[in-house]
């Protein structure tokens, strides 16, 4: 069964899109519900929409959906804020159980504001914590009696190099740690079991893989048996248990309504609530297998055709999330290069151009013509143009 569901993305024309690892693209449904929404729901509706159209209840409801492709149980997720909040919720949540250890362990590669997030914490409890950052291969050895919580995304930004989440997560248990994990790169490229792995925090962003839109929410999960437990570092007004009761303190609400913080950006929740019907029938096994076959076509075609580019991702495709990147020492010029000519991947420091593989809407035909493409860049040097070695903002 072809997990294949292009036709319902609004895709340029001329344009093979090898960054929905970044961003997304829009779904034909998620363009005409928000218009919907804005028109029929807050135009007509006003303030009533909180109430008349589900507002307030779509954080947890979206929360159930995201969870299903997640492996977390209805219940144990919800939707807000952004993913650097949820990693501070989640952080602060974890050291608060287990208030005798000092120690919060992560990666080189994980995503800088996770560590700005956890430094940040770590200055603003001056309670002697310590965040120890070790390379990803070197995890494993590092996590001993000492760490108060493991915080890892599970696949690298940079390279796609994919964590063991169950042994990994079973060995910070066995020696006392909390495990959190970062699923940016994980949620909706490949198969996820939180309740199998038995962890106490995951969280994420919905604007990758899930299609939710720039500036989409993140999620934080909790692990079902401490959602009661864990007290959240952010209180804030739609975490507390009665939040029109007004009360001038903070009372925590029932479960996984405690982790919410602010009002819920509701335009932003109605386009990813669409884009993630698109999952309902997509088997998580089938699109792992999909996007598998679709990076080893890039790598082989590219490594025969692109000898400029040396793979920077593990060659062993279970080593690896929905993404492969390659080293260029001009990778920034010749990605611009590349964006030029129709296809769009991304750059990240210092030499990396990173291409994502989303079987939704990207297919063996589309690689083919990428690689083409690339191969024209590099061969006849296009990339050596002024116009592409000035850095934007955004890369």
């Amino acid at each position: 069964m072809s997990v294949l569901k292009k036709d319902q993305f609004i895709l340029p024309e001329g344009v093979i899109y090898l960054d929905g690892n970044s961003l997304g693209p829009l779904s034909k449904a998620a363009a005409a519900r928000v218009q919907e929404m804005i028109t029929a729901e807050w135009g007509e509706m006003l303030i009533r929409g909180w109430n008349q159209a589900g507002w307030m209840e779509q954080p947890a409801r979206v929360g159930n959906m995201v969870a299903g492709i997640v492996g977390a149980p209805e219940g144990s997720v919800v939707m807000g804020d952004t993913l650097s909040i949820k990693v501070f919720q989640a952080l602060a949540s974890a050291l608060k159980l287990r208030p005798n250890r000092k120690v919060i362990l992560s990666d080189s590669g994980n995503f800088p504001s996770d560590l700005y997030m956890a430094e940040g914490l770590v200055g603003l409890l001056e309670q002697g914590y310590e965040l120890r950052t070790v390379a990803p291969e070197e995890v494993t050895g590092a996590i001993g009696e000492d760490i108060a919580a493991v915080m890892l995304t599970e696949v690298d930004y940079r390279t796609g190099r994919k964590h063991d989440m169950k042994a990994i997560t079973e060995l910070a248990h066995a020696n006392g740690a909390v495990m959190i994990w970062d699923l940016a790169h994980s949620a909706g490229a490949l198969p996820v079991d939180l309740a199998g792995s038995n962890c106490e925090f995951a969280v994420g962003c919905t604007y990758k893989y899930l299609n939710g839109g720039p500036g989409a929410p993140g999620f934080i999960y909790v692990r079902p048996d401490l959602a009661d437990e864990v007290q959240p570092a952010l209180a804030g007004w739609l975490g507390h248990r009665q939040p029109f009761a007004f009360e001038q303190s903070y009372q925590p609400g029932q479960g996984i309504e405690r982790m919410r913080v602010g009002t819920p950006p509701v335009i932003q929740l109605t386009a990813l609530e669409v884009a993630m019907e698109l999952w309902a029938d997509v088997d998580m096994q089938e699109l792992r297998a999909a996007s598998i076959a679709l990076q080893e076509q890039f790598i082989k075609e590219i490594e025969r055709d692109v000898p400029q580019l040396t793979l920077a991702s593990p060659r062993n495709s279970a080593e690896r999330g929905s993404q492969v990147s390659f080293r260029f020492d001009e990778g920034y010029a010749a990605m611009q290069a590349v964006i030029d000519r129709g296809v769009i991947g991304d750059f990240r420091a210092p030499d990396i151009m990173r291409f994502g593989f989303t079987p939704l809407y990207i297919d063996a035909e589309d690689v083919s013509k990428a690689v083409a493409i690339i191969r024209d860049v590099m061969e006849n040097r296009l990339w050596d143009n002024e116009k592409y070695k000035t850095r934007a903002r955004v890369t």
